[in-house]
């Protein structure tokens, strides 16, 4: 009786616990929300239409250096003069820097020296053996002796005239990797030379009009920064292999004019004249989801949003030209993508 006493009211406590934690439970999951993927979804939306292609195209692209590269070091040694610094402009064979040629001078005379020394030997040979007082062989080893002296010293000397760095191409330096007093071995970088009298202006062109581009051809080329002005640039390169998004490479060389302006790094535009004005479909770049390879759009039917693939001839600016994918008349979303996806109810705002 007594451990009965003590059972029913422990039982009591367990069972109110039991019936207090379904309860939280209840209340919990009444409290979290649940998506019902059968409610419209609010969307903002645009009606797709077209316009008239002016009788030019316009291509974005990045302006490169003609060409530019790292004035390197050909022979170990300390820097004893470097002669010019980031943003100085080097003319073809100026000299950049020298290194320190003193032990090297000192190995050119002991090696002059030995041959003073052979050359003698050779001559009291010669003498000699024509007097038989000696063997033919010594005055082939006293000539071959020589012959290796002489060899080293031009092998000094030529080390010598590598210790004297020269610029190989007329640029402006953009980068000091060294200081004076740095002891560099061959192959260390001492300074960059970009070449921007001339520049390549590289631009992505779709597949559908990479054939419109010849090489040798002239085009008309602008810059951001000089709005006013207009370049005239020749192709010097189409692209045998395109990018995932089936666009191409086409360079454009330009010449820079006097005081060079246009810096590479800036943004060009080639404008490129189409023979025939034409419609076409265009939409905002915000209404576009997907990747670069396989942009796509949602179009709204019958109250529903339908994943619908496209494709992009060209990109301007905030808007796309849609080559194939797309009608006049479709209503495609804009903006709320949020749980958004194919085949949801939509509610346009």
């Amino acid at each position: 009786m007594k451990k009965l006493f003590y059972i029913i009211p422990l039982l009591a406590v367990v069972a109110i616990g039991i019936i207090k934690l379904r309860s939280n439970k209840k209340e919990t999951q009444e409290k979290v929300y649940t998506y019902d993927k059968e409610q419209p979804i609010l969307v903002t939306a645009d009606t797709v239409r077209q316009q008239l292609l002016s009788g030019t195209i316009q291509y974005t692209g990045t302006f490169e250096p003609f060409r530019e590269g790292k004035i390197m070091a050909e022979m170990p040694g300390k820097i004893l003069r470097l002669n010019y610094d980031a943003g100085d402009f080097i003319s073809t064979g100026t000299v950049v820097a020298s290194l320190d040629v003193s032990l090297l001078s000192i190995q050119v005379q002991s090696t002059q020296v030995q041959i003073d020394g052979y050359s003698q030997d050779v001559k009291r040979y010669e003498i000699l053996l024509k007097a038989d007082a000696i063997q033919g062989v010594q005055l082939e080893k006293a000539e071959l002796a020589l012959r290796s002296a002489k060899l080293q010293k031009q092998q000094l000397q030529e080390q010598i005239s590598k210790a004297t760095i020269t610029a190989p191409f007329s640029g402006v330096v953009t980068q000091k990797l060294v200081e004076v007093g740095t002891v560099v071995g061959p192959g260390v970088p001492l300074l960059q030379l970009t070449d921007i009298s001339r520049l390549k202006l590289t631009v992505n062109v779709p597949e559908s009009a990479v054939q419109k581009f010849k090489e040798g051809n002239t085009l008309q080329v602008s810059v951001d920064v000089l709005p006013e002005k207009l370049f005239t640039g020749k192709v010097t390169m189409i692209g045998s292999k395109g990018d995932a998004a089936h666009n191409f490479p086409v360079q454009i060389l330009i010449t820079n004019p006097a005081g060079l302006p246009i810096k590479a790094g800036m943004y060009g535009l080639v404008n490129q004249a189409t023979t025939n004005e034409k419609e076409v479909i265009v939409i905002p770049l915000k209404a576009i989801i997907g990747s670069s390879a396989q942009p796509q759009v949602y179009i709204i039917k019958n109250g529903k949003a339908v994943l619908q693939n496209i494709t992009i001839l060209k990109r301007t600016e905030n808007k796309a030209i849609i080559e194939s994918g797309l009608n006049a008349g479709d209503v495609i979303v804009t903006n709320g993508f949020i749980n958004l996806f194919n085949g949801a109810n939509v509610s346009v705002q």
